[in-house]
């Protein structure tokens, strides 16, 4: 029999992570990227508008999850790819652009668990992304940081997970080549969020 999950984080007011659906709250999480710039550094952004929920099958022991829910669960996600942002409005609308993620054909970019199965501390989901039209496979490194009652007495659950993909792969494949060899911009994109999701009411 596996062991229930509850927070990774030594918290006493941490509630047990209950099955059932719980929707991602976009006001208190991130989706970050970062990509090398220049050979030299790394740029990062994020994305303002998204959606999404997380799904705990059954399987409660004692109060908690035990780790198979979680692994016959599901992850959903929907971003609003237009909604990027790099702090510069230039080089935000160049990346909307058809050169990179052509948000006028392509404005939304989707992600579909097929699998969760446990990884030390933690989990990788096994997934879908669909990016600029194409879809490939995209695995998410998934921590559960704590669980908890916010002030109106709503459960939330925080995560925190990484992924990376090669933009390549997603047929964004524009080079711009420096004088001295190597490009501006790199294949590879490092994404990381912090996800809080909030369990949704039985009624």
């Amino acid at each position: 029999m596996t062991a229930p999950i509850t927070a990774t984080e030594t918290d006493r007011t941490a509630q047990p992570l209950t099955a059932g659906v719980w929707d991602i709250d976009p006001v208190h999480s991130l989706v970050e990227f970062s990509v090398r710039h220049l050979m030299v550094s790394k740029v990062k952004g994020r994305f303002g508008r998204f959606s999404g929920t997380i799904t705990v099958g059954d399987g409660q022991l004692g109060g908690a999850v035990e780790s198979s829910a979680v692994e016959s669960g599901a992850v959903e996600a929907s971003i609003d790819v237009a909604s990027i942002s790099t702090g510069d409005d230039q080089r935000d609308a160049h990346l909307r652009s058809p050169d990179f993620l052509d948000v006028e054909r392509h404005p939304v970019a989707t992600y579909r668990s097929r699998a969760v199965r446990p990884r030390g501390e933690g989990f990788v989901v096994d997934g879908d992304l669909t990016l600029h039209g194409v879809t490939r496979p995209v695995p998410l490194h998934l921590e559960l940081n704590g669980i908890g009652p916010d002030h109106t007495g709503a459960t939330r659950a925080g995560f925190s997970a990484t992924a990376e993909l090669n933009r390549r792969d997603f047929g964004i494949d524009i080079t711009m080549p420096l004088a001295n060899g190597g490009v501006v911009v790199g294949d590879k994109v490092a994404l990381a969020l912090e996800i809080q999701a909030v369990a949704r009411s039985a009624s």
